[in-house]
C-alpha cells in the first residue's frame, strides 16, 4: 500500500501515453532541452500547445491542431509540449490546465494566452493577428484600431471613471497609482502590462496618473509612487481597498493577485451525480474530487440530507483554494461508483477522495461530521494517509438517474402500483 505522500508523486504508465503528433504533422515536439533554442531565441512566431496525454479535451483537440499546423506551415511555427511529462516547462509559463495554447510573438518573454474556440480557424486567426502586429511594429506604423498593444490589457483610470469601473464592478481589481516622472513606475510599467495580460479574465489591472487625477490619489492616501491597491470582487467601497505588499515583477504580481482571487472566489459547486456528464463536470481535470454517498431519502429525510449537504458546502468553502471537485450521490444509485471506491453497501453516509489522473483514492475512516471530514481532508492536503487503486484502473460507469427534488421520500401505495398489464399466472411464488 502506498503512503498518501506518494499520492501525487507516484507515476503510472497510462494506456494512452503515446505521442499525439508525428513528424508528418509539422508539429515540433518541444521539451526543456530544445524550447529556448527553438522558440524563445527564434525570431519566428510560434503557436505552442501544452497538453497532457490523459486529458480528454487534449485528445479532442488533436485533429484541429493538426489542421492548424498544416495551414500555417511555412508561415508560423507550431509546436507542442507534453506538460504532464515536462512539468517544469509548463510551470515556467503558468500552465494550470490542459490544453493550454500560447502564442509566442514579438515579446517571447510574455506569450499570449489563446482563449478562443478550439478550432483550427480560431487558432490560426489568432496567430496571424500576432504576425500582423509584429509586421506593423517593424514598419513603425504602430497598431491598427482594434489590435492590442502590450499595455492595452491595463485599463486607464481617471477621477471620472474610477468609481464606475472599479467600485461598481463585481470583479477583482488591482490599481497602480503612478507619476510619469517616477523611475520606479517606469520600471514597473512592462511588468504591470505583462501581469495584466496573464491575469486577463481573472483580475483586472488598472493604472491612474496620480499627478493628473489628484482626487482619487488623495482619497486613497497615496504618498509615494508607485502605490498599488487591491479591490476584492463583489460590492465594494473605498474602504475595501487593500495595500499590495508583493514584489514588482510580473510573476510576483500574478501570484499575489491569484491568491487573492481564489480566496475571494465563490465556493466550489457541490454537484449531484445523476449521469456521466455531471460526474465529469464535478471531477474531470480537478487535482482531487471529494465524493460523498448519502443515505437513501427513505432512510434520511430532506432535513437530514440538507444537513449533510450543508456540511459539505461549508467544507468546500474552507478548501476552495485547493480547486478540488465536490460531488455526491444517493446510496445505491451509482453502484459501480461505490464499488470502484470500496464504499457503500452499508454504513452510509460515506466519502472517498479520488485522483482520476492517478486512478487512486482514499476512503474516510472517521466520522462523517464536519470535524471528522475536516481532519480527513487536512491529512490529504498534507499528503498523509493511505491510498488504493481504483478497481479496474478506469473511471466507473455512471447511471442516469432522476435528480433529487428536495423533498422527503414517499413509499409506494397500492394506488401507485399498476398491475393491469401483469399476468398474475406468470408470477412465481418467489417473485410474490
Amino acid at each position: 500500500m502506498l503512503l498518501f505522500r506518494d499520492f501525487f508523486a507516484w507515476t503510472i504508465i497510462m494506456p494512452f501515453a503515446w505521442a499525439f503528433y508525428s513528424s508528418n504533422d509539422a508539429i515540433t515536439d518541444l521539451n526543456p532541452t530544445n524550447f529556448d533554442r527553438l522558440v524563445t531565441q527564434d525570431e519566428a512566431i510560434w503557436v505552442v500547445e501544452f497538453y497532457a496525454p490523459w486529458c480528454g479535451h487534449c485528445q479532442s483537440l488533436v485533429p484541429e491542431y493538426k489542421k492548424v499546423a498544416k495551414a500555417l506551415k511555412g508561415i508560423i511555427k507550431v509546436g507542442s509540449v507534453n506538460a504532464d511529462e515536462h512539468k517544469s516547462l509548463g510551470s515556467q509559463y503558468g500552465v494550470k490546465g490542459f490544453p493550454t495554447i500560447k502564442i509566442f510573438g514579438s515579446n517571447k518573454r510574455s506569450p499570449i494566452d489563446f482563449n478562443g474556440q478550439r478550432t483550427a480557424k480560431a487558432i490560426a486567426d489568432a496567430a496571424l493577428a500576432e504576425a500582423k502586429k509584429k509586421i506593423q511594429s517593424v514598419l513603425g506604423g504602430g497598431t491598427s484600431s482594434g489590435d492590442s498593444s502590450s499595455s492595452d490589457d491595463v485599463i486607464e483610470l481617471t477621477d471620472e471613471n474610477f468609481d464606475k469601473l472599479v467600485l461598481q464592478s463585481e470583479d477583482d481589481w488591482m490599481v497602480e497609482f503612478f507619476a510619469p516622472w517616477c523611475g520606479h513606475c517606469k520600471n514597473l510599467a512592462p511588468e504591470w502590462a505583462k501581469a495584466a495580460k496573464e491575469l486577463k479574465g481573472k483580475v483586472k489591472l488598472g493604472a491612474l496618473d496620480a499627478t493628473v487625477h489628484q482626487g482619487k490619489a488623495s482619497e486613497y492616501e497615496v504618498r509615494g509612487y508607485p502605490t498599488i491597491k487591491y479591490f476584492p470582487a463583489g460590492k465594494k467601497r473605498s474602504s475595501s481597498a487593500q495595500n499590495y505588499d508583493g514584489g514588482r515583477v510580473a510573476s510576483d504580481i500574478v501570484t499575489w493577485a491569484l491568491d487573492k482571487h481564489v480566496a475571494n472566489a465563490a465556493p466550489p459547486e457541490l454537484i449531484e451525480v445523476i449521469d456521466q456528464s455531471s460526474f465529469d463536470g464535478a471531477c474531470e481535470g480537478k487535482p482531487l474530487c471529494v465524493i460523498s454517498v448519502l443515505p437513501h431519502i427513505l432512510d434520511c429525510d430532506a432535513k437530514c440530507r440538507n444537513k449533510f449537504l450543508q456540511t459539505l458546502r461549508d467544507l468546500g468553502e474552507n478548501y476552495k483554494q485547493k480547486m478540488w471537485g465536490w460531488a455526491w450521490s444517493e446510496a445505491v444509485a451509482q453502484q459501480d461508483l461505490e464499488t470502484s471506491l470500496e464504499i457503500g453497501g452499508f454504513g452510509y453516509p460515506a466519502m472517498a477522495v479520488v485522483n482520476l489522473k492517478k486512478m487512486k483514492f482514499s476512503v474516510l475512516k472517521g466520522s462523517f461530521s464536519k470535524e471528522g471530514i475536516n481532519e480527513f481532508l487536512r491529512d490529504i492536503s498534507y499528503g498523509r494517509g493511505q491510498t488504493a487503486p481504483i478497481r479496474g484502473a478506469k473511471k466507473p460507469t455512471i447511471n442516469t438517474v432522476t435528480p433529487w427534488d428536495g423533498k422527503d421520500g414517499q413509499l409506494l401505495t397500492e394506488e401507485d402500483i399498476d398491475l393491469s398489464d401483469v399476468d398474475l399466472d406468470d408470477i412465481t411464488k418467489d417473485e410474490l
